[in-house]
């Protein structure tokens, strides 16, 4: 584990404030099971109800609320899941694993200790200065078509070559690696791991290679760089979890050079000290990012023209955002506010909101999908972990404004529990996962709807049992099937078939886009947990 989580787990902070009966009545571990239940909390948990367990997309965890339902009705929630959304673990976690985290959470949180720049810049490692590396490409490998694949639980990310499906490089990362974003020149990979750890990765070299490291927190999510004409390369911006913050850092060496707090009130006006920055999407027709600050439900667009002098646009939208992405004409961008089961949409253009719009239960989209519907014009697709349809929003106000910002349509899913839709511009598909739902049939399955038959009254979907025909065998765990990313050319999905335990196979499954048949399965020993897949040009141009 990485020195900085451990650090940050053990620390003996002082407990949030709680009654005194709780206090008295709250259930025990000796130091040595609540430093491990401690790190499985931050490592499965902490991401949807926040390290001080407040809740966003997840229920607060505090001790007012857990003891309330008693360790045997936690350890159920935990090991069979809910229809909320949250996964079951008794596939992940062993029994006293789950029973050591009921009584965890019934115990007050501990915040770890801050992280601001003089610990930033302490951790910034600049492995190759920008003079020493490559001045050409010094490998054969067609750089757009790359995956860069998160492995979730062995930290680090596999570079697979999308033309000859093999594995071209692992490198070592931060654990759990999030979400991997590109260079505006589609040189560098750019990573964040949940524990903080931030890598750039140089593809010009014969094989990728790490060139520079920093550490943004304790926990973290999001990342991306500047795309605007005239700052290409110049600047990134990492966000975390835990401190609460945004930094602002050199974009070919990752030299911190400017720290933001996120801390501060929230929509409703009431002070939060967890205020997370969830995600980050950059704008190609200003010098901007969009910023979304999960439990204040605050959007921010930052100005990167003068760091010196950075300004800030404020809009207010609703808790808790989460993930989201542009829409097809990249003016609007699309947020899910998901524990409010709404979607925002800001003009980017304007730097006002555009709408609020219901959904419903907790919208969860990745960066969406956007297509032409054959009645509604333009749209923007969410899935949702707790209800088992996908929703489709107008989003041309210009040329279709009668379906501008509405529900225009519902589509079944196969099941709730999902967390990514796609399609491709050259593609007549949506596809829908279910990876957390608890039915193994149905998390290792996905739905697929021809575009062109939306405009039926009852058009009628096909499911892919995609775990089958990755043909693993037995394994303890689930095969979650999950996040699909189609290739340069928009004629191939790539899906991950993830196991959940880094001892047992995982895989990645490639469809044929046009005929929806399994043409290849990656099957190595060190594909490790794969979850995400990133292709570089459809990450760099935004081809969602």
């Amino acid at each position: 584990m990485h020195k900085g989580i451990r650090n940050a787990l053990t620390f003996a902070a002082l407990p949030l404030a709680m009654s005194a009966a709780f206090a008295n009545d709250a259930p025990t571990l000796s130091a040595e099971a609540k430093a491990a239940a401690g790190k499985t909390y931050f490592e499965r948990c902490a991401g949807c109800h926040g390290m001080l367990r407040k809740g966003a997309t997840g229920k607060n965890l505090e001790p007012a609320n857990t003891s309330k339902l008693g360790t045997s009705r936690l350890e159920k929630i935990m090991a069979y899941g809910t229809e909320g959304g949250m996964p079951n673990f008794d596939d992940i976690l062993t029994k006293k694993e789950i029973t050591d985290m009921a009584a965890y959470i019934q115990m007050p949180a501990e915040a770890p200790p801050e992280w601001g720049m003089k610990d930033m810049k302490a951790s910034w490692k600049l492995h190759v200065p920008v003079k020493d590396r490559p001045t050409k490409q010094m490998n054969k490998i067609n750089l757009n078509n790359v995956f860069s694949v998160t492995l979730r639980d062995s930290g680090e990310v596999a570079l697979i070559d999308g033309d000859t499906k093999q594995i071209w490089g692992i490198v070592k990362t931060g654990y759990a690696v999030h979400i991997s974003r590109l260079s505006a020149s589609g040189r560098y990979v750019h990573v964040i791991g949940r524990d903080g750890r931030y890598d750039l990765i140089d593809m010009w070299y014969e094989k990728p290679t790490i060139v520079a490291t920093m550490k943004a927190g304790y926990e973290a999510r999001s990342v991306d760089t500047s795309k605007y004409k005239g700052y290409e390369d110049k600047y990134a911006v990492v966000g975390s979890y835990w401190p609460p913050q945004y930094a602002i850092l050199d974009g070919e060496t990752l030299e911190p050079l400017k720290l933001i707090s996120t801390r501060g009130v929230t929509v409703d006006g009431e002070y939060h000290p967890e205020p997370r920055v969830a995600s980050i999407v950059s704008s190609m027709i200003k010098p901007e990012w969009v910023i979304n600050i999960k439990e204040t439900g605050m959007i921010k667009l930052v100005d990167y023209s003068d760091i010196a002098n950075l300004k800030e646009t404020t809009i207010n939208s609703a808790k808790f955002l989460h993930d989201g992405g542009w829409d097809a004409s990249k003016r609007y961008f699309l947020v899910a506010a998901n524990a409010s089961n709404k979607i925002a949409a800001v003009d980017t253009k304007t730097g006002k909101l555009a709408a609020l719009v219901d959904t419903a239960k907790i919208p969860h989209p990745g960066r969406g999908a956007n297509f032409t519907h054959p009645k509604f014009g333009p749209v923007w697709a969410t899935s949702h972990l707790g209800a088992d349809v996908i929703t489709l929003i107008g989003t041309d106000p210009e040329k279709n404004p009668q379906s501008a910002w509405k529900v225009v349509q519902e589509l079944k899913n196969h099941g709730a529990n999902s967390l990514f839709v796609k399609t491709h511009p050259k593609s007549k598909n949506l596809w829908a996962d279910a990876p957390l739902n608890p039915d193994p049939k149905l998390a290792g399955s996905v739905t697929v709807y021809n575009i062109d038959d939306l405009g039926k009254a009852d058009p009628k979907p096909e499911v892919l049992d995609l775990a089958a025909a990755a043909n693993l065998g037995k394994t303890k765990g689930l095969q979650r099937v999950v996040h699909g990313e189609y290739n340069e050319k928009g004629d191939e999905i790539w899906f991950s078939v993830w196991t959940g335990n880094k001892t047992e196979p995982s895989a990645i499954v490639v469809v044929d886009d046009k005929n929806r048949k399994v043409k290849h399965v990656i099957k190595d020993k060190r594909l490790v947990t794969p979850t995400g897949k990133f292709n570089v040009y459809n990450t760099m141009h935004d081809i969602y």
